[in-house]
């Protein structure tokens, strides 16, 4: 691959539930510069779970693509890194240091990390060493309870990372919209020698501008805006313009067919939570998302998004 260029980069999210191939892949053709795994947890990897491994799969278009990793075992993160050393096609291995579910930070893993800075740093630096990939990375919150961005900028400088990606709250905000914080963005960015991402609420072009202006970030990050409108990272690349001959339906049509290719028929079920967020703010969604909740044919569900989505077009 070819060197990344940080400098107004945009990635997409990983996603746990939906940045899966086929939504990555669709994406990918919105000018998203690097795409990101579902979270990985080091644990399955390393008893080489037959879906741990579908995850880490990838289009061939996906370059850059990064496999995220979360645990914080060093012995198990290493052998997650070996592991992947053997995969063709990664470009970057990422630690996850942000996850806030209970299930993730409860067991010291995610954002749990947070409060084991000296861990934290140990697990990237493991990760450095081992990987023969190009670059490593990690992705954080600004603390668990409390906010520690020059905690954080020290311990970044100490990790090894090539660069960093930083989510605007803390583990206990939560998603809480009120609780966003690019000013403690930036101070992180002041004090680290190394690119950063910035992540968290950015869902227009407006807003973008707004980030990248208070936080001097390299680049963003961007999740879940990310799933209701895809080509919001071409409207960052081209300044808001949408593109030519956007219709919502045939981008639809591209992410459905992506998903039965990839999973079989069982890909049409698991298309229903993306066909709620897609049909979001349509007329008759409502009578729409409860239809397609009893649709398990591809056939059927195929013929459903035609005809909905046809009505926008």
């Amino acid at each position: 691959m070819q060197k990344i260029i940080f400098d107004n980069l945009l990635m997409l999210a990983p996603l746990a539930g939906w940045s899966d191939l086929p939504f990555r892949s669709m994406i990918k053709k919105f000018c998203v510069d690097i795409t990101v795994s579902e979270m990985i947890s080091s644990y399955a990897l390393n008893y080489n779970s037959k879906k741990t491994l579908k995850m880490i799969q990838k289009s061939p278009i996906e370059t850059p693509f990064s496999v995220q990793i979360a645990g914080n075992k060093e012995e198990v993160i290493k052998k997650s890194v070996e592991i992947l050393n053997e995969e063709d096609g990664i470009d970057i291995i990422d630690l996850n240091c942000g996850c806030p579910a209970p299930k993730v930070s409860s067991h010291g893993n995610g954002s749990g990390l947070l409060k084991d800075l000296n861990l934290l740093v140990k697990l990237v630096n493991t990760i450095k060493l081992n990987s023969k990939k190009p670059y490593t990375s990690i992705k954080v919150r600004l603390g668990f309870d409390k906010k520690i961005p020059i905690e954080l900028a020290n311990a970044l400088n100490d990790s090894g990372a090539d660069f960093v990606v930083v989510h605007g709250r803390t583990k206990v905000d939560s998603y809480k919209k009120e609780k966003i914080d690019y000013n403690s963005i930036a101070l992180i960015k002041h004090n680290i020698k190394i690119p950063l991402i910035a992540n968290g609420d950015i869902d227009s072009f407006s807003k973008a501008q707004e980030v990248l202006k208070i936080t001097n970030a390299n680049g963003l990050m961007i999740g879940r805006a990310a799933l209701r409108e895809p080509w919001i990272f071409y409207q960052l690349k081209n300044k808001e313009h949408l593109p030519p001959n956007l219709v919502k339906r045939d981008i639809v049509l591209e992410h459905f067919d992506n998903m039965v290719s990839f999973y079989g028929d069982r890909g049409c079920i698991m298309f229903r939570k993306n066909l709620h967020n897609y049909a979001r703010g349509m007329k008759d969604s409502s009578e729409y998302r409860n239809i397609v909740n009893s649709i398990t044919s591809p056939k059927i569900m195929r013929e459903s998004i035609i005809n909905f989505f046809d009505k926008i077009s």
